[in-house]
């Protein structure tokens, strides 16, 4: 069991291990994706991770500090043509992000020895996923109170927007309503009238048939 183990050790000793991360982590940098396990890739990913954030908190910092940091990252890296990439074209490209800079992708069995395969990628590097997609703002912790303020705001707008819209909906609905409701109405007293008039014209028409018969009648019996 590997309670409490949270570096995963590789099969390896420490300093193969290092040089191993180094040398993807320089390899990551400088093609932006590479292919490995799933074990190396989240291993790798804890590796550089922190190294990105130091390279980006530079643009923030003192000259001092920023050299600090790049001795930091070349003690990891132990590659100057990496660090060189690392502080200038990736940390402008992820300057806006919080954190999450890598992405891991699973590929598959591999043919061989049947190894879980995976991508692992910068983010922002991505030009196909992130086609049409608006660069994110960088946010905080400190920040998500006032965020969850203007999202109440945006919300109850939005909320009294509908409510209009509804409201419009319900009165144009209520006038053609009433609408038909009239129309309807002239039409069954219409309809009722001719039917009267027909009812009459024809109780007129029986009650002088009648009076013929009667009279027919009448002259036979004279007869």
């Amino acid at each position: 069991m590997r309670h409490g183990k949270k570096v995963n050790h590789l099969g390896r000793q420490t300093a193969h291990r290092k040089a191993m991360l180094a040398n993807m982590a320089c390899s990551l940098i400088e093609h932006k994706r590479i292919n490995t396990t799933v074990a190396k890739a989240k291993a790798l990913k804890q590796f550089i991770e922190p190294l990105i954030t130091k390279s980006k908190a530079e643009n923030n910092q003192t000259t001092e500090k920023g050299s600090h940091n790049r001795r930091v990252v070349f003690k990891n890296l132990r590659d100057k043509y990496a660090v060189t990439e690392l502080f200038s074209s990736v940390s402008d490209k992820v300057g806006e992000r919080a954190g999450g800079y890598t992405r891991i992708i699973k590929l598959g069995n591999r043919l061989g020895d049947n190894a879980d395969m995976a991508m692992i990628e910068l983010v922002d590097f991505n030009e196909v996923y992130n086609a049409g997609k608006p660069a994110k703002k960088k946010t905080t912790r400190r920040s998500r109170r006032g965020k969850k303020s203007e999202d109440a705001v945006v919300a109850v707008e939005e909320v009294k927007d509908t409510v209009e819209v509804v409201e419009e909906v319900t009165e144009e609905v209520t006038t053609d309503t009433e609408e038909v409701v009239d129309a309807a109405a002239d039409e069954v007293v219409e309809v009722a009238e001719e039917e009267v008039k027909e009812v009459e014209s024809s109780s007129e028409e029986a009650a002088e048939d009648k009076k013929d018969d009667s009279e027919k009648k009448k002259d036979d019996s004279e007869a």
